[in-house]
């Protein structure tokens, strides 16, 4: 079972920034290549930004390209989104998720197979 938790979500206004932050074990960031996805109530999940395990490249979505980051800390066990820019539209809740075979959630070379409980990112004036 891939552990994973997320947290940082939480009340911005248009224009700010928040980081999100994934915590998981030692090994998970061994053996999985990380990213995020997020979901909006009523609409579907979509594939925010990730490290794929298949050609090790990274890969964002092209509403977030320039204005979201990924990065990691392995000395922290920790995996990150830097959201700078914010818009209303990145209202969500965002999910750190393990990169597996046959993931239902799919950006790029990355597939989403395995996920935490999500931390809400709310976007408004």
């Amino acid at each position: 079972q891939v552990q994973l938790v997320e947290s940082g979500g939480g009340l911005v206004r248009p224009g700010g920034s928040l980081r999100l932050s994934c915590a998981a074990p030692r090994f998970t960031l061994d053996y999985y290549a990380i990213g995020w996805f997020r979901q909006a109530p009523g609409k579907e999940r979509e594939g925010v930004s990730c490290f794929s395990s298949v050609d090790g490249s990274t890969y964002y979505a092209d509403s977030v390209k320039g204005r979201f980051t990924i990065s990691r800390d392995n000395d922290k066990n920790t995996v990150y989104l830097q959201m700078n820019s914010l818009k209303p539209e990145d209202t969500a809740v965002y999910y750190c998720a393990a990169d597996l075979p046959g993931g239902a959630v799919v950006l790029g070379r990355c597939t989403f197979g395995s996920w935490g409980q999500g931390t809400q990112v709310t976007v408004s004036s």
